[in-house]
């Protein structure tokens, strides 16, 4: 995985590409629309414009994120990078708003475009760059994780479908001398527009908190699952602090033969193996214990799976432990999304497993399945 100060210098430098490449279309797109006198291509030159603002701030973005963590903020700065890809997102939106304003005055003022041999060279051109510059970008974006890049290169993308329109529009005044220079830079604008409530969309969810990746979950729980005192692992939760920066806790199921000192070197052992094997910095990790030398315990443990299995939206049990002595039985339940009452959930489960074991205190706590496999196990 690509380490803090590699990945930043590579988000700058694909940025400054960016910069670059877009301020010299801008440069060639505005003079030829104004020399043209074409709505679209102006427009185009003023997206071009907001490209290359959405590089700087994508720059600072990364700059101000790869800061060290402080007693202010001891889990780093991070998250700084899904502000900045926010603040691109309202620019996108913002530029998309005003070409289609500026758009509706030609189409109630229309203006007749003189095109010229130079000036649709021109734009052939940048559609060209914006091609490559969008796949460089997005591609870059991905091997580094950064949603400023991705959305920057979906952007430039978009601006080379947006420039080739324009030249269709050029080639049907030319053949046919109708002018949908206006109406083309409205479509423009509104496909720009929604591209932009798209990436805010994107990334005001991610702020949110979305659910872990299931790859990752998939691959840190076979981690610790290959310990030899693991029995099971459950109740992984991860919190994002900036792309590629987690902090997580999970719960592990061992035998109730494990010392105090068998258990701690194996919980440091763990917490090891994942942040050098996934970057996840495992902040605390929770024990269940489960009997291995009474008959009946193993016994009771399936009777209760076969129960559990029989109620709907529990996709999983975990944590199971009978005392006989106490008289008690303690274990969790993860309940899906899809329930629409948790509690009722959770009342039927503990009246049908309390049925079979009329003696016992139930001790069940339900859990949300942040990272679970959909389906029971």
């Amino acid at each position: 995985m690509t380490d803090l100060n590699g990945r930043n210098k590579i988000i700058i430098r694909a940025s400054i590409t960016g910069i670059a490449a877009n301020l010299l279309l801008a440069a060639f797109k505005a003079i030829v629309g104004l020399t043209a006198n074409s709505i679209a291509i102006v427009m185009d030159a003023v997206n071009n414009v907001s490209d290359a603002a959405s590089s700087v701030i994508t720059i600072v973005g990364a700059k101000l994120a790869g800061k060290e963590p402080d007693r202010k903020h001891p889990f780093g700065y991070g998250r700084i990078e899904y502000l900045s890809s926010m603040i691109i997102s309202v620019i996108v939106l913002y530029a998309g708003i005003t070409a289609f304003v500026e758009s509706v005055k030609k189409i109630i003022e229309p203006e007749v475009p003189d095109y010229s041999t130079v000036s649709l060279v021109i734009i052939g051109v940048a559609v060209i760059v914006k091609i490559i510059l969008g796949l460089y970008v997005k591609k870059t974006g991905k091997k580094v994780n950064s949603d400023s890049l991705i959305n920057s290169g979906n952007d430039a993308l978009l601006d080379s479908v947006i420039s080739v329109s324009t030249l269709a529009a050029a080639a049907v005044y030319l053949i046919f001398k109708v002018s949908l220079e206006a109406w083309l830079g409205a479509v423009i604008a509104v496909v720009i527009i929604k591209a932009g409530f798209s990436m805010l969309r994107e990334t005001l969810s991610k702020i949110l908190g979305e659910r872990v990746d299931m790859d990752l979950a998939r691959d840190i729980k076979a981690t610790i699952s290959a310990f030899p005192e693991v029995n099971g692992v459950y109740d992984l939760v991860m919190h994002n602090y900036g792309p590629n920066s987690y902090n997580g806790s999970v719960h592990i199921e061992v035998p109730d033969t494990l010392s105090a000192d068998d258990l701690d070197k194996l919980l440091r052992k763990i917490q090891v193996k994942v942040n050098n094997e996934h970057d996840v910095i495992l902040t605390a990790i929770g024990v269940y214990s489960y009997n291995t030398r009474d008959p009946f315990a193993v016994e009771s443990r399936e009777k209760v799976s076969g129960i559990i299995k029989d109620v709907e939206n529990v996709i999983q049990m975990h944590g199971f432990y009978i005392d006989k002595e106490e008289k008690t039985i303690r274990f969790d339940i993860v309940v899906s999304f899809d329930a629409k009452d948790r509690s009722e959930v959770y009342r039927e489960t503990v009246e049908k497993v309390q049925k079979e074991f009329p003696g016992y205190t139930l001790q069940v706590a339900v859990d949300t399945d942040f990272s679970e496999e959909t389906g029971k196990e």
